[in-house]
């Protein structure tokens, strides 16, 4: 980055560089890992099973079984719901049921088929509770609540049943029957005991460094009914799907709630490969594994897409509602959509994860279909009657297709609004190519609907973005190698019973298909491959440089602009600016040991303000940093979610409501007295608009140096402003005087929306009264109110307002011991007490990391920022730009 490396800025060693890029990416190597071994373990499974067989079985299933598979999917889901029902009653937070069987049903449709429920649902809640009105630590423990729910439930289920049928998994186990029952029963009495003796006494359960709170027995019996209810028809859900057996419901409930709990343990994205394997290796020896083959493809239909494609429905109806200008009608019927209208706007919000989501899906339904036999008889008519190119042609069509859209989707999650035009047109010719790959009628109608489907969600996407300028994540990475190993897995599966030989890939004929699979695959695999390559290498870099006199100019602009004061710190002169291509919007950032930290979220309108956002964190990780966005606003957690960044709190900001700030009142009454006392110790508020004179700027300078000398501190930067004449010809300067001397000053922040006002350097003379900074809040408070202004902030109490026995995080426990026992080195109660004289509003402030480990090594890369420790080089590269000596 052109910078010379001082001792205070020493990069990382190389070993720590190599640990923490093996730490980031060892769970989604993991996963993959897990997902290819179970493909593996599917594959020999299934070695004497024919994919014309299973396909013949699915279509064989009786509509009668279909439709109660179908009921149970739906008690399953209400079930479901039920967790997030009691759920909010648990935490205090109770919504309107309309509401949450709205909102709750999509959480899981959507989450459920994302995979990676315990992640991806947490996400899809976060999205929609807190558009609810539910804060952070609300919607943490509603997906804490949910998640231990269904775990002690699987688990209590699966040793229920082992209980009465201890054979049920005697070809997995390597016990007798007794022991497993005695193993199943202790296991039981182990779990259900104390959690029944924590509900009665309502005591605390710890289960090593988490303590859990349990339920009063009435509620914890409504949460058992609903455990019961989500997993014992979600078994019943396959039990029905599968063919005749020797097996009971409550010896399959033990089976599947193991296959369950091994697939949610693998971390493969919704057990894909683990899950079936446990069912397959543990069915009875005369069961046809055919069938099973088959019923468990039509429970991933049933039980996952089913649900995800009518939410998707339900929610693209509404959008096209919506943008019709539509009225809510009057009666029964409007009342009910009103009692849901909440929900569907809440949901809004995830609209392009869950688009992205269904193409990537006709993604591989496409390039699965380029390498599969024909299945039905118009398939085989088609390839009778259309000439050899055609259908040569419309298998690699196919497969091109298929991958492109697996690509295109990742842009469509990022709301690029080429990506979203580039999936409505290919997923079109997709649906023409399926008419002519074997006249496929149900891929092309799906397809040209899944088109449709998008439409009424283009004012979702407003990023104008490359596709190709994006870093490929670990996760993508990790997903595109799965995808990959996957086309191997159903290729060689299909046709198994080819004897492969190096002329099968230059063979053409209509009734050769495996030579067109090994095509199709290997053209698939390649746009893949290379694909994945444009991205790594497209993505634009960016040079931390200082900011040059434009940019600053720009975001001065911009800044004035907006509501938020806190843009101004743009302007200090330490942080690099990343303006976004149209010239709307800008990111404040620095570097830091590996670290490249923006203050605050991205400033400007919010299309703008996404897309430079995405920008940041695309240049920082390509290069090879850690992206962070320190101090951010509980307005911009949305766009924090969308990078794929987790949060952890930091402190709450003090903002007071200036519309209805006075000194009346009994409530004000010690405020009022403080005031009127310092008037009587000759205290007056002074206030001067910039440009400053240089007298006034160094008067001012001798208090900022008395202050600095008293402290025994020196001047810092990235979140604060710094005493510079520069800075602070800015802003407007308060002054509190004392027989006509300054005592104390403070610059102030304002926006030209007056929306909020915020204050920087806040700094006294040794000398001045007691109750000087309290006059001084006060009279600016006043002031402010006279000149319009709506809000004035008070600065960050950090690490204040932490609830680590609501959220259960290892950070929060941290923080919170911190804050209460850190009076040695930083007093930070006495700072919010401070600031709570004020009654202000406490609102939370976020550092957006990309671990949801504790971001230690990120905040000490920001300790250093702020200690002012890059400041020598950011002076001596200024100075060196206007030709100075140094």
């Amino acid at each position: 980055m052109g910078e010379t490396l001082t001792e205070d800025a020493r990069p990382e060693t190389a070993s720590a560089r190599h640990w923490g890029w093996l730490r980031a990416v060892f769970p989604y190597v993991l996963a993959a890992g897990l997902f290819v071994l179970g493909l593996l373990a599917l594959y020999r499974l299934l070695a004497t099973v024919d994919f014309a067989d299973v396909v013949a079985q699915v279509r064989a299933t009786p509509w009668s079984t279909v439709g109660l598979a179908l009921a149970a999917t739906a008690a399953s889901y209400v079930s479901l719901v039920g967790y997030d029902w009691s759920a909010l009653r648990f935490i205090g937070k109770p919504l309107n049921f309309p509401v949450v069987l709205a909102g709750g049903f999509m959480a899981y449709a959507f989450g459920n088929t994302i995979g990676l429920s315990a992640v991806s649902g947490g996400a899809v809640r976060w999205r929609i509770y807190s558009a609810l009105g539910l804060d952070g630590y609300d919607v943490a423990a509603v997906s804490t609540f949910a998640a231990v729910s269904f775990g002690v439930a699987a688990t209590l289920v699966g040793l229920g049943a082992l209980a009465v049928h201890p054979a049920a998994l005697a070809a997995m186990l390597p016990l007798a029957p007794g022991t497993v029952q005695v193993l199943a029963l202790g296991g039981m009495a182990v779990i259900a005991l104390p959690l029944l003796w924590a509900s009665v006494r309502q005591r605390r359960v710890r289960l090593g460094r988490f303590t859990l709170r349990a339920p009063v027995p009435r509620d914890l019996a409504a949460q058992l009914i609903f455990c019961l209810g989500d997993i014992g028809f979600a078994a019943a859900t396959l039990y029905l799907l599968l063919p005749a057996n020797d097996l009971g419901f409550a010896t399959f409930l033990a089976l599947f709630a193991a296959a369950t709990m091994a697939g949610v343990l693998s971390h493969v994205p919704g057990g894909v490969g683990v899950f079936e394997a446990v069912v397959i290796a543990a069915m009875p020896a005369a069961t046809p594994i055919s069938a099973v083959a088959a019923s468990l493809l039509l429970y991933r239909l049933i039980y996952f897409l089913v649900p995800f494609f009518l939410a998707l429905l339900a929610l693209a109806g509404y959008e096209l509602f919506r943008s019709a200008g539509g009225h809510l009608p009057r009666g029964q019927w409007g009342r009910a959509l009103g009692a849901v209208d909440p929900a569907f706007r809440a949901v809004e919000r995830i609209a392009p994860m869950v688009l992205g989501t269904m193409i990537l899906g006709a993604g591989l339904w496409m390039s699965v279909a380029s390498i599969l036999p024909p299945a039905t008889e118009a398939a085989r008519a088609a390839e009778a009657l259309f000439p050899l190119p055609f259908i040569e042609g419309s298998a690699l069509a196919s497969s091109v297709i298929g991958s492109a859209l697996v690509l295109i989707s990742f842009g469509v999650m990022r709301r690029a609004l080429a990506a979203f035009w580039l999936a409505v047109a290919v997923m079109e010719a997709g649906a023409a190519v399926a008419l002519v790959q074997g006249v496929d009628l149900d891929r092309a109608v799906l397809l040209a609907t899944g088109a449709l489907l998008l439409l009424p969600f283009r004012h979702a996407f407003h990023r104008h973005t490359m596709l190709s300028h994006a870093t490929l994540t670990p996760a993508w990475a990790a997903l595109i190698v799965a995808l990959i190993a996957g086309f191997g897995f159903m290729l060689f599966f299909a046709h198994k019973e080819t004897p492969y030989a190096h002329e099968l890939w230059w063979q053409f004929a209509v009734n050769e298909r495996a030579p067109r699979a090994l095509r199709a695959g290997l053209l698939g695999s390649l746009v893949l491959g290379l694909g994945a390559l444009l991205i790594l290498l497209r993505a634009p870099r960016v040079a931390a440089e200082p900011p040059a006199r434009e940019d600053l100019d720009r975001a001065a602009r911009i800044a004035a602009g907006g509501d938020n004061p806190d843009a101004g710190f743009a302007l200090t002169g330490d942080k690099s600016i990343l303006v976004s291509d149209d010239g709307r919007a800008f990111v404040m950032f620095a570097v830091s040991g590996r670290s490249w930290i923006a203050y605050g979220g991205p400033v400007g309108p919010a299309d703008a303000a996404e897309d430079v956002a995405f920008a940041f964190v695309d240049a920082a990780r390509r290069a090879g940093a850690r992206p962070a966005f320190y101090e951010v606003r509980a307005a911009d957690v949305p766009v924090m979610l969308d990078l794929g960044l987790s949060l952890h709190k930091m402190g709450e900001e003090a903002v007071v409501d200036l519309t209805a700030f006075s000194l009346e009142g009994s409530a004000r009454k010690k405020l009022r007295a403080a005031h009127a006392r310092a008037l009587r110790d000759g205290l007056s508020l002074g206030w001067a608009e910039p440009p400053h004179a240089p007298a006034f700027l160094a008067e001012l300078g001798v208090v900022s140096e008395a202050w600095l000398s008293a402290k025994r501190a020196r001047e810092k930067g990235f979140s604060v402003g710094r005493f510079d004449p520069d800075w602070l010809n800015r802003w407007p300067v308060a002054t509190v005087r004392q027989d006509g001397r300054v005592v104390a000053f403070a610059n102030v922040l304002v926006t030209d929306s007056r929306a909020q006002a915020a204050i920087d350097l806040m700094r006294h003379v040794e000398h001045a009264p007691s109750g000087t900074m309290e006059f001084l809040f006060t009279a600016l408070m006043l002031r402010l109110k006279e000149e319009g202004h709506a809000a004035f902030s008070l600065g960050m109490a950090p690490l204040s307002g932490l609830s680590p026995e609501r959220s259960r995080r290892l950070w929060d426990r941290f923080g919170a011991l911190i804050y209460r026992h850190g009076r040695s080195f930083y007093n930070f109660e006495g700072l919010r007490a401070f600031k709570a004289k004020f009654d202000p509003d406490w609102r939370p402030r976020y550092l957006a990391a990309p671990s949801a480990l504790p971001p230690l090594l990120t905040l000490a890369d920001a300790a250093r920022l702020i200690g002012g420790r890059n400041e020598r080089r950011q002076t001596l590269r200024r100075k060196a730009d206007r030709g100075e000596e140094t």
